[in-house]
């Protein structure tokens, strides 16, 4: 039964997912939001529900290693995984907004995670806190940097006709599916962890995390396929910062997170980090500004030589 509970827990939270973004989007219009701010905080929030309630169920249910390594996870996949497979399809161009911005603010709340757990081995309420405020921060520098005129193309017009009463009933069947989702997801990884005689830890930052990274993967398979604008280095940073400080300051708040399996810190965030800064010089070597192939390949690569990493060292 564990199977089905993490089968039918990741289906129910991609359903929510969705359903929950559509819902967002469609109020945001009717709040007469821009599309550029809707892009940047609405649509980056709701894609990182599914994460935020499978950390929260994990907490709430005495797994803290799950809420942790759910974001480390994600964070690692949505480079390796999404990222790597993306460039393999097609070249991804990279703004200049990536040095100057993106990329210094992940790796500082990377590395602020890091700090916060190594400190005392558990991430606090007032370090939750300091999380979240610190998002906000960068989130109205990001708006007041960005120029008027520019749109966003992942956020879909035709919901801006969207009646109230569909998004409201998009907004119930999402809460529900990701309330039901997270919860059969945490219930599954705890029962498949004892059964295959794994940690709570390994299971989250394989299975859990590239299960929460589906929608985004799809999302850039199809429109690398269709020859559209591939999913952006920019929105995938965006979805790192928000995993680190959205879900994990939002779980912090309300449950202080422990660290109960030490290879949380003595291998498990170095691989997010790592992840996170070799794309700095892959940006820059050897065609400036262009993740190709040979990126996208390479950055692959890394991700399945994690995930063997992983279990070789549970077996």
């Amino acid at each position: 039964m564990s199977v089905a509970y993490v089968i039918i827990g990741l289906l129910l939270l991609v359903l929510g997912g969705e359903f929950l973004v559509r819902s967002s989007i469609g109020l945001s219009f009717k709040l007469k939001i821009s599309k550029m701010v809707i892009g940047m905080t609405v649509v980056s929030f709701a894609t990182s529900a599914p994460e935020l309630l499978v950390s929260l169920q994990a907490a709430l249910n005495g797994s803290p290693a799950i809420a942790i390594n759910n974001v480390i996870g994600s964070n690692i996949a949505n480079i390796g995984l999404v990222l790597g497979i993306t460039a393999i399809i097609g070249p991804i161009a990279v703004n200049k907004d990536f040095y100057k911005l993106n990329w210094p603010i992940m790796m500082t709340f990377s590395f602020c995670i890091y700090f916060f757990l190594k400190n005392d081995n558990l991430l606090t309420q007032l370090e939750g806190g300091t999380l979240l405020i610190s998002l906000v921060v960068f989130l109205i520098v990001l708006i007041k940097s960005a120029k008027k005129e520019d749109a966003n193309d992942d956020v879909d017009d035709k919901l801006a006709t969207v009646s109230y009463a569909k998004i409201f009933l998009w907004l119930i069947i999402g809460a529900i599916s990701l309330y039901f989702g997270s919860d059969f997801l945490v219930a599954g990884a705890k029962e498949l962890a004892q059964s295959f005689g794994v940690s709570e830890g390994v299971i989250s930052i394989t299975m859990i995390a590239i299960g929460t990274s589906v929608p985004e993967l799809a999302a850039s398979i199809i429109a690398a396929v269709k020859g559209e604008k591939a999913i952006s280095l920019g929105n995938l940073i965006g979805s790192n910062i928000f995993n680190i400080a959205s879900v994990l300051g939002v779980t912090a708040l309300v449950k202080e997170i422990p660290v109960t399996e030490p290879q949380i810190l003595t291998r498990d965030i170095f691989w997010m980090l790592g992840f996170a800064f070799v794309l700095l010089p892959l940006v820059f070597i050897p065609k400036k500004y262009v993740l190709g192939r040979f990126k996208g390949v390479f950055i692959f690569l890394g991700y399945i030589g994690f995930i063997y990493l992983v279990f070789k060292t549970t077996a």
